[in-house]
Parts: C-alpha cells; sequence; structure tokens
C-alpha cells in the first residue's frame, strides 16, 4: 500500500496509525486544490470583462463559498479531533516502562547526533559540560563508577527490533529535529529540555533491504546511474564460477563489466543503509550535513553490537 502511496517503508509498530493521517490530509489537500481550481476558473469565465463591461459593486450575494468553508473547517476538526489527537494520545503519550524497554540518550549538537547507551549495568553516567571536548562530546566522566561502561557513538544508531525503545533527546545548541523517516517519528531537540518519544521497530534493516532490492537492466553504455549508489541483494558469479559480487557487496564500474562480460544482463541491487537519522530544522549553514544511520538489529545483532563496543572501550 505504502508503494502507491509513495510513502517510504513503514518500519514502526505504529506506523500505519501516522501513514493514515497522512493520505487523509492528502485527500483534502487533493479535494481543495481541484475545488477551488474549479471556483477560481469559474470566476474568470463568469465575470470576464467582455460579459460584464461595468462593475458591480453590490457583490456576490450566494454564501456557496462560506459554507464550504465551513466544511472544510468541520472536517480538520475531525482530522485532529477523531484521528491526530487520538493517535498522539495512545503512541506518544504511552511511555513504556524503563525497565521493560531499552533507554538511550540522544544529545543533538552542530552538526551531528550524539547517541549514548547505559552500560551493562543498566545506568547512565554522569555527564559534565566542563568535560565535553572533540573527543568527548557528550562530556562524560569516565571517572564515575557508572560512566565506565558506557557506550557512545556519533550519528550510529543502533536499535533491536520486537524491543519498546525509549529515547531522551536534548540539544547543546540550537534547535534541531529528530526524524527517523522509516519509524514514522519526529521530534524537535530544544535546549534545556530533555523530550521522551518512544517506538517499537518491527522490520530489521536486512528485511527492509530485501523490501527495497529491485531489478536494474545493465548493459554496455546502458548503465543506471543510480546503481554506484546501492549494493547487490543477490550473489553473483562468472561462467567460470568465479565469484563476481556477494551480497551486500557495492557495485563498481569494475564489477558491472564482469556482470557484462558473463552474459548477465540484470542485476538485482538495494540500499546498504536503508534507514537514517535526519534532520528536519534548519539548524545552520552545515545543516547537510546532520545526517547518521540507523541500523535496525535482531536481538542478536544488537548484542553483538553492544559487545564490539564495549570490547572498543576496553582497548
Amino acid at each position: 500500500m505504502n508503494d502507491l502511496l509513495g510513502l517510504p517503508v513503514d518500519a514502526s509498530s505504529h506506523g500505519h496509525y501516522i501513514d493514515q493521517i497522512i493520505v487523509m490530509v492528502h485527500w483534502l489537500m487533493a479535494i481543495l486544490f481541484v475545488g477551488w481550481g474549479t471556483f477560481f476558473v469559474f470566476t474568470l469565465v463568469k465575470f470576464r470583462k467582455k460579459r460584464n463591461p461595468a462593475a458591480n459593486y453590490s457583490g456576490v450575494k450566494s454564501h456557496a463559498s462560506s459554507y464550504a468553508e465551513v466544511a472544510v473547517v468541520v472536517f480538520e476538526a475531525i482530522l485532529l479531533i477523531g484521528f491526530a489527537v487520538p493517535v498522539w494520545s495512545n503512541v506518544w503519550l504511552k511511555y513504556p516502562d524503563e525497565s521493560e524497554a531499552l533507554v538511550i540518550h540522544v544529545v543533538a549538537e552542530q552538526f551531528a547526533w550524539n547517541i549514548h547507551y547505559p552500560g551493562p549495568d543498566g545506568k547512565f553516567g554522569r555527564r559534565d559540560i566542563k568535560l565535553v571536548s572533540a573527543e568527548n562530546p557528550l562530556g562524560l566522566d569516565r571517572e564515575d563508577a557508572d560512566a565506565k561502561d558506557d557506550i557512545a557513538t556519533i550519528n550510529n544508531l543502533h536499535v533491536p527490533v520486537g524491543k519498546p525503545v525509549l529515547v531522551y533527546l536534548s540539544s547543546k545548541d540550537v534547535i534541531h529535529s529528530f526524524g527517523l523517516p522509516l519509524l514514522r517519528v519526529k521530534q524537535d531537540a530544544i535546549p534545556g529540555q530533555s523530550i521522551p518519544i518512544t517506538f517499537t521497530a518491527t522490520m530489521t534493516s536486512a528485511e527492509i533491504r530485501e523490501k527495497l532490492a529491485a531489478e536494474y537492466p545493465i548493459s554496455a553504455g546502458n548503465i543506471p546511474a543510480q546503481l554506484t549508489t546501492l549494493v547487490a541483494s543477490s550473489e553473483y558469479t562468472a561462467k567460470d564460477g568465479a565469484a563476481i559480487l556477494a551480497k551486500g557487496d557495492p557495485i563498481t564500474d569494475d564489477a558491472i563489466a564482469k556482470l557484462i562480460d558473463a552474459g548477465i544482463s540484470t542485476i538485482r541491487a538495494t540500499q546498504d543503509t536503508p534507514a537514517e537519522i535526519a534532520c528536519a530544522q534548519l539548524c545552520g549553514l552545515g545543516h547537510y550535513r546532520m545526517r547518521g544511520t540507523l541500523a535496525l538489529d535482531s536481538a542478536e545483532d544488537f548484542q553483538k553490537f553492544l559487545a564490539e563496543e564495549a570490547a572498543y572501550l576496553e582497548q
């Protein structure tokens, strides 16, 4: 359904509610566009100079436009009260218990997303503004017992699928907008505030990559430009059995040439990092750089990620 509507993949438990509202709002906009456009053309024809050489100062006596405006207000009230407010209260205000959720602190700054995970002890360590530096953007006090095992990443958010996530969002400088399009999450990060948002992912990045995979025709002189930004979604071998591309390998000009030599005319490709962290707020001249990757992991892959980060800390 999302493909037909032009919406991105829905990878969250609440995304269908958001998509439903988006569709209804667009239907309202379409009806208004057609209705007011038709009315505009009608007035141009009906009140043209040739038919009305003298100005009429009595004005239009019909109340049709007033009725139309009332109808629009009623429709918008239904959208707000009947759909938007219930979704907001049922999704955003029902925060999971921290003991049952993955709690993450996300601190925005010009121009990066700082991700803070608690260590195995489940406790967030102390942060001190005096300790903030290029090497320690969060100002973590590693001398604090609770901070010794804390994990910090930049522009790289990992969350497990099927488990509620509770993010406390803040900002070090200006207003940013934390956006996870595939999870239908968008929330402003405001200096001086810690704003909670919650979501539950329903698809892993691997599943999304498979869902977005498509066949691309290739031939000498006819190679789609977007292939250089994608990765192979299947394995490809030459006629002698030599490997050309493994699943997940970036697609290079050399690989495409080998595929063509092997008589392969199509390649199945997909996005390497289909989910991202986006900033939807013009937060400065470097705003275009304020983006990160979002990895939706299985429970096993998420634990592997934590173990790798813990090993890095020990080093």
